[in-house]
């Protein structure tokens, strides 16, 4: 099992750039691919970007790719969602996430999968 905890989410302007960080607990890191889902205000949750166990390949939902990249530091059991030029449609509470799966499976998840899921940190983009 694993426990998620995101932070760095907070009101930013458009254009700007922010850092996400998902901290996970337990020494089985490295078996699950991780990745981050956002659900907007009367939005259904959408697909964010997804990280190999090894950090080598990153898949990213087409409306953020180009702007957000995806990290990972497993000596540290934490992921990076750096996000660049955001924009306001891009508000929305993000969510860390753990799954046994590929990447590529990740990102066509739909509920209630993935299997692990942090509580989640606001992101604003004011206009």
């Amino acid at each position: 099992q694993v426990q998620l905890v995101e932070s760095g989410g907070r009101l930013v302007q458009a254009g700007g750039s922010l850092r996400l960080s998902c901290a996970a607990s337990g020494r089985t890191f490295t078996r699950y691919t991780m990745g981050w889902f956002r659900q907007g205000p009367g939005k259904e949750r959408e697909f964010v970007a997804a990280i190999s166990q090894s950090g080598g390949y990153q898949i990213y939902g087409d409306s953020v790719k180009g702007r957000f990249t995806f990290s990972r530091d497993n000596a540290k059991n934490t992921v990076l969602l750096q996000m660049n030029s955001l924009k306001p449609e891009d508000t929305a509470v993000y969510y860390c996430v753990a799954d046994i799966s590929t990447p590529q499976a990740m990102s066509v998840m739909t509920s209630p999968s993935p299997i692990y899921w942090g509580q989640g940190t606001q992101v604003t983009v004011s206009s």
